[in-house]
């Protein structure tokens, strides 16, 4: 039998910041809704950014409180400093008894980009969590990390993987539960992909890493091949491949969830989800953001079946 995995969707957040035209939140929900039918257990649904850096995510308080209630689904919503978890904790505080909700932190392992994302160096950054991972945990909440330019930075280029790995490591011993290792712009390759790994997983159960990774270079499920044998279990990916990043220029969308399951299934692993409600999600996404997504088994899915 071949292990589970574990597809961590992150289109509602990682996808939706980066659309010229604003869902509305009832637009969001519903796609956050279909996403969990199809039987994706854990969803990134929101950041609590500030509104004048990402104003795609100014109802993140809104689309917190509301979070539809499913049975085995988890949510986890990105907080960038002790306000923004301040912000979750209201927005908790007002819908009791809903889902359960993590919340996650996320820097660079490369300074320029840490520096163009936060506006922080990461020494900073790292000195920041220690005012947001306790208290989380404090408050009942998991924490999740992420590591972005892990292969490869848009201002310094190459990433040492000793450096990579040594962030990572500070966020696991912070008290993250789980630490999502990023391709922010697709450059990375199944080399480097395990040289990471080889550093990490000596020290690290493979459980408590995930790779997040982007295809800009088309090289996104080759390097998701990589971290399955290395024994990567848990993967980020995006509804249709929406997303990219607002301050790594030339980065294109995240590993589409679709493509990502359809290697999967097509390879026997269990993954949970199923297929045919996945491209109906796909093809409300592409409503609500009014143009054809980039992922190709939902284009090919779609071109038999226009709505899914």
């Amino acid at each position: 039998m071949r292990p589970r995995v574990t597809v961590y969707e992150v289109g509602p957040r990682d996808g939706l910041q980066n659309e010229a035209a604003r869902v509305p939140t009832e637009g969001k929900l519903r796609l956050i809704a279909a996403l969990a039918e199809a039987g994706l257990t854990r969803i990134e649904a929101t950041s609590f950014v500030s509104p004048s850096w990402i104003p795609q995510l100014a109802d993140a308080a809104e689309v917190t409180a509301a979070l539809p209630r499913r049975l085995g689904v988890g949510y986890v919503v990105l907080v960038p400093n002790a306000r923004g978890l301040a912000r979750l904790l209201e927005a908790l505080a007002r819908a009791p008894g809903g889902p359960p909700v993590a919340a996650a932190v996320f820097l660079s392992a490369s300074e320029s980009h840490n520096r163009k994302n936060v506006n922080k160096s990461v020494e900073e950054t790292f000195a920041a969590f220690a005012e947001v991972v306790p208290p989380a945990r404090a408050a009942g909440l998991a924490v999740r990390g992420y590591v972005s330019t892990v292969f490869g930075c848009p201002y310094e280029g190459a990433v040492d993987p000793g450096r990579a790995a040594a962030v990572a490591l500070r966020l696991l011993d912070l008290g993250c539960e789980q630490v999502s290792l990023g391709d922010t712009i697709g450059v990375g390759t199944p080399t480097q992909v395990r040289a990471v790994l080889r550093r990490l997983l000596p020290a690290v159960p493979a459980a408590r890493l995930a790779l997040h990774l982007h295809d800009t270079r088309g090289t996104a499920l080759a390097n998701a091949l990589a971290g399955l044998e290395e024994g990567i279990t848990t993967f980020d990916a995006s509804v249709g491949g929406l997303g990219g990043c607002p301050y790594a220029p030339g980065a294109s969308g995240n590993l589409a969830t679709e493509d990502l399951v359809y290697l999967l299934h097509g390879m026997g692993y269990d993954t949970g989800v199923d297929f045919d409600r996945l491209v109906q999600a796909g093809a409300l996404a592409q409503r609500l953001t009014g143009r054809e997504l980039p992922g190709r088994a939902l284009r090919a899915a779609l071109s038999t079946n226009p709505e899914g």
